[in-house]
């Protein structure tokens, strides 16, 4: 080895860091992640708060349907905003999961919290029975086949007699655990907290805790990274070594799961089911959630679901005018927030005004002439040797 050549191995090895990198924002008002936890907080203390300020059996079904609306948006939210896959046929998991817990709690007896596992295997097993042949199509083929999955699920249950037929289930139990049940209530420091209460607290804890912390795990996990990547350009992840096949079909099961969670919970909410709980119109609904909040963002989502769930009850004032209002707002929203009210790349505006701090550069692009000597003797010193 030359001398020159030597001399230019050395010069073009990389320098050590000058400086040290500065640490990550932090802080309710400096970041996106601390103002996010600050206001999941917020959310969490009101709803905790909310039964003690009004509790009309109106109210705690409206909220308990809002939350209802959350999971299943929180659940097609990972098949459409992380996977990127179109299901158009997504209230058939939900029908799953209303009527599996509807026929084991009526016909064959069993407590509701018994007839949970059963509505997950079956979810898991209508996931793949639905997902494994269409989730090989793409774009408007896939929408196309889990429309028509969908229907022929509603279809199925209103012509089958054990799930009642066109008059569905009716007289599904609440919970029960023992003697005791939600139908029973509790009192607690003096405060009677009643059925709807009750059921207001439990699905109030399954949306919050397990939805919103499941849903930011999955996304910022390996499959979450592999279900982006599938979103972005399904043909360059599979070129990187990405299975697309199983990424896709795992998010379609463990959508397909919460939606049939949510229907067990809606079966209990109601206490009645019917073929009429699952046309289409709830899919559009549902779909609409997740595009109006953002796809894959968590917020975006819980705020989207709220919007489609609260604004036509807000607006029942107006009569016949509240589906009309309602469509307007949603024209208007899309209008001026195409990428959804809180999309998965937003910034805090005032974020946006804040001019990054340079880091110290002085030297930073030229190898120190000491360094370059040492490593210089070092080379020369192995070549004698």
């Amino acid at each position: 080895m030359s001398r020159s050549q030597t001399r230019a191995d050395a010069a073009l090895r990389a320098p050590s860091p000058l400086f040290d990198r500065p640490a990550a924002p932090a802080g309710i008002l400096n970041s996106n992640k601390g103002f996010l936890r600050a206001l999941g907080t917020l959310a969490v203390v009101l709803l905790a708060v909310l039964p003690f300020i009004n509790a009309t059996p109106y109210l705690m079904s409206i909220a308990t349907s809002a939350l209802i609306y959350v999971m299943l948006a929180m659940g097609l939210n990972v098949v459409v905003g992380y996977a990127g896959l179109l299901d158009l046929g997504y209230i058939a998991f939900f029908a799953v999961g209303a009527y599996i817990s509807g026929i084991f709690t009526t016909v064959l007896g069993w407590p509701m919290w018994a007839a949970l596992p059963m509505t997950i295997v079956a979810c898991i097993v209508a996931g793949i029975i639905i997902g494994a042949p269409t989730l090989r199509l793409r774009s408007d083929y896939l929408a196309i086949v889990t429309l028509g999955f969908g229907e022929i699920i509603r279809i199925t249950a209103n012509n089958l007699q054990i799930t009642g037929g066109p008059s569905g289930i009716h007289g599904i139990p609440t919970w029960s655990f023992g003697d005791w049940s939600f139908s029973d209530g509790f009192t607690l420091f003096g405060l009677e907290f009643p059925q709807r209460v009750v059921f207001y607290y439990f699905v109030a804890a399954v949306v919050v805790l397990v939805g919103v912390i499941g849903a930011g795990r999955l996304a910022k996990g390996k499959m979450g990274r592999a279900w982006k990547a599938v979103r972005d350009d399904e043909d360059a992840a599979e070129a990187m070594g990405i299975n697309t096949y199983i990424a896709k079909i795992t998010a379609y099961i463990i959508g397909a799961v919460w939606a049939g969670i949510a229907g067990q919970l809606m079966a209990t909410h109601l206490s009645a089911i019917s073929p009429n709980s699952f046309q289409f119109l709830y899919s559009a609904l549902i779909l609409m959630s997740v595009v109006l909040g953002g796809m894959g963002s968590t917020p975006g989502v819980i705020i989207g679901a709220l919007f489609v769930s609260l604004a036509p009850e807000l607006l029942r004032e107006f009569s016949e005018w509240r589906f009309l209002i309602f469509g307007v707002l949603l024209v208007i929203v899309m209008l001026f927030r195409p990428a959804g009210l809180w999309p998965s790349t937003a910034i805090l505006p005032w974020l946006k005004k804040l001019k990054p701090v340079p880091p110290p550069t002085a030297g930073f692009m030229a190898v120190p002439a000491a360094s370059a000597n040492e490593d210089l003797e070092t080379v020369e010193g192995e070549e004698t040797r």
